[in-house]
């Protein structure tokens, strides 16, 4: 295992993304667990899907001393560089991104502007924290995503295959951010690591993901679809195990290195964080309808049958995802471990209490 070389007690560390799913979690377990880190927060509040649920989570991040919002956009980059100018930030987590697979196809100018004018300008700013000579960005966290495994047959997916078959213009602005960083991890010396997440669910999640969006229209009695006729795994991975992962991630920085011929290896890695325990999409509907009648937000004699239609394969969609998370064993001694139905049975209790 890896030893810790990042130590964030009494640091500041910039957040982006911060009312979004995965950072308002994120944020919330290292406010909670390290008093004495100061977070700077940034999130543009857009209205992808209900800014409600973002409000929601502000409310609870705002109640830490510690816990500062930013209201912005990265791809604004006098927004970025006054933030890295303000706070000198020594850890840096870039969760901001333009997310949705199936988004990219209807409206792929706003992936451009988030996930690539925008993690370039969070990179740009990195590179010149060391310009005054000072200690500058120890690691630099961001978020990428199992989608750039996009077209390959071979599974589970490893962080050692080829990536270079792109299904979806979001999973290919995920793999130009792998790209990007590690062009800047060699040329500045930049620590930096990539996180590959895998389906992420939990309470208070997104809208758009399957079991939300599902759970919304089965309230409203409307037909879910369910693609391929059923035929696709997802390696779906409850939001506490992925923040637990990028928690342990963040305390480790790759090493400076200097390789045979001299020049400084790129301080650059990548994990895939996900539950290495594929679910077929038609065993995952049926627990979700029995979590949402034992949480009361169905009735017990709901026809789930006659609001079920088993349509072909979507655009950037695949027909499986499944993690080998090996490395994150190996360096960090965790792996993802929450099943299916008590992260399904969460987010229905939660439903029913939020909604």
């Amino acid at each position: 295992m890896l030893c810790n070389n990042i130590d964030l007690r009494g640091k500041r560390l910039l957040l982006t993304g911060v009312a979004g799913f995965i950072g308002s979690n994120l944020a919330k377990n290292l406010l909670s667990r390290m008093p004495d880190l100061t977070i700077i927060g940034i999130d543009s509040l857009n209205d992808y899907y209900d800014v409600r649920l973002k409000q929601e989570r502000l409310s609870t991040l705002k109640q830490y001393s510690n816990f500062l919002f930013k209201e912005g956009n990265i791809a604004d980059k006098s927004f970025v560089d006054s933030l890295f100018h303000t706070f000198n930030p020594y850890v840096v987590v870039n969760l901001a991104a333009q997310a949705g697979v199936r988004y990219s196809i209807s409206s792929p100018q706003s992936y451009i502007e988030s996930n690539v004018i925008g993690f370039f300008n969070i990179l740009e700013a990195c590179r010149h924290s060391y310009d005054s000579g000072t200690e500058g960005v120890a690691h630099l966290v961001y978020a990428s995503s199992s989608s750039v495994y996009g077209g390959n047959t071979k599974i589970p997916y490893s962080t050692d295959d080829k990536v270079d078959t792109p299904v979806s213009l979001y999973a290919a602005t995920k793999k130009s951010n792998e790209l990007f960083a590690h062009a800047y991890s060699k040329l500045y010396g930049i620590p930096s690591t990539g996180l590959r997440f895998f389906t992420v669910y939990g309470p208070c999640g997104r809208p758009d993901m399957a079991y939300f969006s599902f759970t919304d229209k089965l309230k409203r009695g409307e037909i879910i679809k369910i693609f391929n006729y059923g035929n696709c795994k997802r390696d779906f991975t409850y939001i506490d195990d992925i923040v637990e992962g990028i928690y342990r991630v963040i305390h480790h920085a790759p090493e400076k290195v200097i390789g045979d011929d001299g020049l400084l290896k790129a301080p650059y890695k990548i994990y895939n964080i996900g539950n290495n325990h594929p679910e077929n999409l038609l065993d995952f509907v049926d627990i979700l309808q029995e979590e949402l009648v034992r949480a009361g937000v169905l009735p017990s004699d709901f026809d789930f049958e006659s609001h079920k239609q088993l349509v072909p394969m979507q655009k950037g969609d695949v027909p499986i995802t499944y993690a080998d998370t090996t490395e994150l064993e190996q360096d960090f001694g965790f792996k993802p471990t929450t099943p299916l139905r008590v992260g399904l049975r969460r987010f229905a209790e939660w439903y029913a209490s939020f909604y």
